[in-house]
């Protein structure tokens, strides 16, 4: 148990820690993709609204007339006064070309300001683009947008390839060190989660080392009250309503005690269990047949289907008090007239033991307290069937014990159904 809760406390911590890096690392990198893109689309514009070229007023050049058809590609650079958004450098910096199709066709390209696709590549991109109908977007490391233009339609494409690589870069560093934070992370939480389950471990041990001693000292005052009555019951030569009393109360105490060792034994962390290959269907199908007449005599409608041949590696004494506390479970809370069904099937690699009950109402859903020790549904589980509340606290145990899950749950708040999977053997 404390190992598991050691498992859980590491594995809950990774988590955490997984989920709060997901959501800076997402946020940091989603705000940097979304300037990018506000910066790609802000270029774009300006190109879009002087017929895919950059103003001249970005461009301040020395001994060059003011008629100058086309932006340069090479000059000296000057700062630029602010009047179009964007630095200076921008007109310098920006690598794109345009493509103007007119009926639908593709009728110019312009390549003046771009070095890296050939006529034939650029076209095919432009004409791709075109076919798709977007507004704007990506194309392939290309930012584009269309425009209409003296009554063509205009694509402007924007090479991003620079930033899109600072991007993903900064993404591969950001999850390489995410990825090696929760190593450490890992590392660290194995190294001190040992100290920090101590305690718990400590108490729980104390616990289960003053049940057991509890049970075994008891078993010695138990054992001498029982003669002592029935000495007292011989001499007095007569049955006694007091001392019938004594023996019935004190052969429950002798129960609830082996109960709370056997108990304490099926949760330590090695338990002793005489572990064999054998058949389980044997096994549910030898049991079953033995609470026929229970269920006969309690008025109880009892049906078993069990599945031949499964083979589990177990204790076989063990399951066999599994599938017994599953049973006599089932036959104490179910009702007068009410029906109990065990049924045994192979899951995949799982040999699936279920045992349905009717039951007084109870609460819809997922019973897992009831696997609590002492834990009782208020309105039918209660001490009149004589039990202690142990019965389903042991078989989980057991099946804990067997590598396997238990579980039960009320689908109509009218019948209980409990469901323990072994691992087949």
């Amino acid at each position: 148990m404390i190992r598991r809760l050691q498992k859980k406390f590491v594995a809950a911590a990774i988590v955490a820690v997984f989920l709060v890096l997901l959501v800076l690392i997402g946020s940091i990198n989603v705000l940097s993709y979304r300037s990018l893109v506000s910066d790609a689309d802000s270029t774009l514009q300006i190109l879009a609204d002087n017929k895919g070229a950059f103003p001249r007023q970005m461009f301040r050049m020395e001994d060059k007339p003011p008629e100058m058809p086309a932006p340069p590609n090479e000059g000296k650079m000057f700062p630029f006064d602010g009047r179009h958004g964007g630095s200076g450098e921008l007109a310098y910096q920006s690598r794109f070309f345009t493509a103007w199709f007119s009926d639908g066709a593709l009728s110019r390209l312009n390549l003046d300001n771009l070095a890296s696709l050939t006529e034939e590549e650029a076209a095919a991109l432009a004409e791709s683009v075109y076919a798709a109908g977007r507004e704007k977007g990506f194309a392939e490391e290309y930012r584009y947008c269309r425009a209409l233009c003296d009554g063509e339609v205009m694509l402007v494409f924007l090479n991003c390839q620079r930033e899109l690589d600072t991007f993903r870069g900064f993404l591969y560093a950001c999850v390489g060190i995410s990825a090696v934070g929760i190593l450490a992370v890992f590392l660290l939480l194995l190294v001190f989660s040992g100290r920090i389950v101590r305690p718990v471990a400590e108490s729980y041990e104390k616990q289960k080392r003053f049940i057991t001693d509890a049970g075994h000292e008891l078993k010695t005052p138990i054992t001498i009250i029982r003669a002592d009555a029935d000495v007292l019951e011989s001499e007095l030569d007569e049955e006694n309503e007091w001392i019938a009393d004594i023996r019935r109360q004190t052969s429950r105490l002798a129960e609830l005690t082996a109960d709370l060792i056997y108990l304490s034994k099926m949760e330590e962390e090695n338990a002793a269990l005489q572990m064999q290959s054998f058949s389980f269907s044997e096994l549910v199908d030898e049991t079953a047949q033995s609470f026929q007449s229970l269920a006969l005599s309690k008025g109880r409608t009892f049906s078993a289907s069990v599945a031949p041949d499964l083979q589990v590696n177990g204790d076989e004494k063990a399951l066999a008090k599994l599938i017994s506390i599953l049973l006599d479970n089932a036959m104490k809370y179910s009702p007068e007239n009410g029906t109990v069904a065990l049924r045994l099937e192979q899951s995949g690699k799982l040999a699936r033991l279920t045992v349905r009950n009717s039951t007084e109402p109870m609460e819809k859903g997922n019973a897992a307290r009831l696997f609590e020790r002492f834990a009782r549904e208020d309105s039918s589980r209660n001490s009149e069937s004589g039990g202690f509340g142990l019965g389903l606290a042991i078989a989980k145990a057991v099946t804990e014990a067997h590598k396997g899950t238990i579980h039960a749950e009320s689908e109509d708040g009218l019948s209980l159904t409990v469901t323990a999977e072994l691992p087949l053997g």
